[in-house]
């Protein structure tokens, strides 16, 4: 028999979404704020959880700005809020526009032809210091512009292994 004083634990049987050892409202602003963030700089650093747990949402975020509509629009601002986009010029913060804005005029257009798959999560060796916690980078597909090789050029890797000294020499 429990005790009055006791909490009773139920089974999460079939609840979606990822506690995060936070209260309700401070994983949705964890997630706002971070979205908000993917949003303004197109990758951030962050933990594998956090990063699978934001990842859906911006998703969804992006497929509502793909409509582009008036309608869309409010409830992108319902859900994230309107914030400011500040970069700093000459020294003094500068207004650059809003992540509402960016968000239906450079990401919605940016992937309308793409029907799913807008971010990608990649590994980093790195671990966070203090709790060992897995880092990742969260980027949004298409932000960089990196230019492939054809097959038949060799870059500056070769499968050709260097001699232990040659190398200890090159790396000094």
């Amino acid at each position: 028999m429990r005790g009055l004083n006791e909490e009773i634990r139920f089974m999460r049987h079939r609840v979606a979404g990822r506690q995060l050892s936070r209260t309700s409202e401070h994983r949705k602003a964890l997630r706002r704020n971070m979205t908000v963030s993917l949003f303004e700089h197109e990758t951030i650093s962050t933990t594998i959880t956090k990063a699978k747990e934001v990842k859906g949402f911006a998703e969804k975020l992006i497929t509502l700005a793909k409509a582009g509509t008036l309608a869309a629009r409010r409830r992108a601002i319902a859900v994230l809020g309107d914030r400011d986009i500040y970069k700093e010029e000459e020294g003094q913060p500068a207004k650059k526009g809003t992540i509402i804005g960016k968000l239906f005029s450079e990401l919605g257009p940016r992937y309308l032809d793409r029907k799913g798959g807008y971010t990608r999560i990649i590994h980093l060796d790195k671990r966070r210091l203090g709790d060992n916690g897995e880092l990742v980078l969260l980027q949004l597909v298409g932000s960089e512009h990196i230019e492939k090789k054809p097959k038949g050029e060799k870059g500056e890797h070769s499968k050709a292994k260097k001699p232990v000294k040659a190398a200890a020499a090159a790396a000094q």
